[in-house]
């Protein structure tokens, strides 16, 4: 199955779908407020920061991976198998979120939060890799990611925010935002692969 050439379209289809669907499992994990004043919203404070860490983090993977695919001429099994491995991981991200938001960031739930960024984060690198081992080294692909120094960056700081999350628990958190916001500064290397 390795080997056998197939349309990206139902890849992209059923990638978006299943991130739409984290997104909205999020969501519906928020608990309305018991009471209709502004000290309500106290205790609903640290699950919806948490759970607009994580949308953020699923729109940036979102983002990334709709441009990974755009540069991306042909799709196979291996590349198949190694989406869905990245898309394993970012199905946890809802579960990390709730008890992340539902313990008010204790140190296991901050540290589990960061494992799972951790591994999605790994999980897109291979994806990315078998997708330019397949297509090659000339690859626009390949072109795009160069030598990924915001990956590695990202992969270092979740590697420290996990362990910090037993000593420091609101270090990790910065951590984690900090990632976020490096990823959230655009990031044009493939758009502008595509333009060349």
């Amino acid at each position: 199955m390795g080997g056998r050439r197939m349309s990206k379209a139902r890849l992209e289809a059923f990638s978006d779908g299943v991130l739409a669907i984290l997104i909205t499992i999020m969501v519906l994990e928020l608990k309305v407020p018991h009471g209709s004043d502004w000290e309500a919203l106290r205790p609903l404070l640290p699950p919806l920061l948490v759970y607009l860490l994580s949308f953020v983090f699923l729109g940036i993977y979102w983002n990334n991976h709709h441009h990974m695919l755009h540069a991306t001429s042909r799709i196979n099994g291996t590349i198949l198998w190694a989406n869905l491995h990245l898309l394993f991981w970012l199905s946890l991200v809802p579960f990390v979120t709730g008890w992340m938001g539902e313990s008010h960031y204790e140190a296991l739930p901050t540290a589990a939060y960061g494992v799972v960024l951790l591994l999605a984060g790994i999980a897109y690198v291979v994806l990315q890799n078998t997708i330019i081992k397949d297509q090659g080294p000339g690859s626009t692909l390949a072109a795009a990611v160069g030598r990924d120094l915001k990956g590695k960056i990202s992969a270092a700081l979740y590697a420290v925010a996990i362990p910090l999350a037993f000593v420091r628990q609101w270090i990790s958190d910065l951590i984690y935002v900090s990632v976020a916001l490096l990823w959230l500064v655009p990031d044009r290397r493939i758009e502008s692969q595509l333009r060349d």
